[in-house]
């Protein structure tokens, strides 16, 4: 209201833009759009194109959030261009990888991989460790998703020592987490758990239960796989209630579904069904 009083528009967008911020990180999203929609047209007003680009960029990533895919690659191509007329190299790389996660979320790996490679550069370029590494992190993801595992362990191990550098131990987690998938895929079972078993005390240290459940819920896959099915079903019934806790519902149901297998697989149907019938 002060800055309405005084009729200083520019402060009142980037107040509106910072409630809606506010409201986007506590999950809050309709309530953030509103604030930020605000904001935006007295961006526009007052000329400032820096602000205008930020506030569209955070539209795009709440339109994500909410899964509305198309709507959010239409704002973030609309901060592009202005990133790029300002000359913010860092939020033109940031937006050039937003665009990457939205087109992998569509399924479009090749199109993600493309943005991810622009932005690539660009966080180098400026010395930007944290956004190369969540960058190289996410190609990894991309790679293997399209079956280059080889590619895959390349652009983790790129990204691992960008983490360690930062002291981004959720970041080295992940990226270790992610070694150890691939690892697992690629049949290697020992060099899973060691990659696995590097990742879940990081994620304890940093208190990312959804983190360290994946990491229980991969352990528990690799054991099964290796006929260890006590083993597995220890690993799965800690993640369970840490995947509950985290509401990660999603990942309940992987856990739940993998619980159900082990079961099968020692012949106690009933119990497997049960598990499957609860995912």
């Amino acid at each position: 209201p002060l800055y309405r009083t005084v009729g200083d528009r520019s402060g009142e967008a980037v107040t509106l833009n910072n409630i809606g911020a506010v409201y986007s990180a506590l999950g809050e999203r309709q309530k953030a759009l509103d604030y930020l929609g605000q904001a935006l047209p007295i961006r526009r007003a007052v000329g400032d194109r820096a602000g205008e680009a930020m506030t569209l960029n955070y539209i795009g990533s709440v339109s994500s959030a909410l899964g509305e895919n198309q709507k959010a690659l239409d704002y973030y191509g609309q901060a592009l261009p202005l990133y790029r007329v300002v000359g913010d190299r860092s939020g033109e790389a940031t937006t050039l990888y937003e665009i990457g996660a939205v087109y992998s979320a569509l399924g479009e790996k090749r199109k993600a991989l493309d943005y991810f490679g622009q932005a690539l550069p660009i966080h180098h370029a400026i010395g930007n460790q944290a956004g190369e590494a969540t960058t190289l992190n996410y190609i990894g993801t991309v790679s293997s998703a399209l079956g280059e595992k080889q590619k895959a362990l390349d652009y983790y191990g790129q990204a691992l020592p960008l983490y360690r550098a930062v002291g981004d131990r959720s970041g080295e987690a992940t990226a270790l987490n992610n070694r150890g998938l691939v690892y697992s895929d690629l049949g290697e079972k020992q060099k899973a758990l060691d990659y696995y078993g590097q990742a879940l005390p990081l994620y304890r240290v940093v208190g990312d239960r959804s983190g360290e459940a994946t990491t229980l819920t991969g352990i528990g896959t690799v054991y099964s796989a290796l006929g260890q099915q006590q083993k597995a079903l220890d690993y799965y019934g800690q993640a369970l209630p840490l995947r509950r806790a985290a509401g990660d519902r999603s990942g309940e149901a992987v856990t739940l579904n993998n619980i159900g297998a082990v079961y099968s697989a020692l012949g106690q149907q009933q119990k497997a069904l049960d598990y499957y019938g609860q995912a």
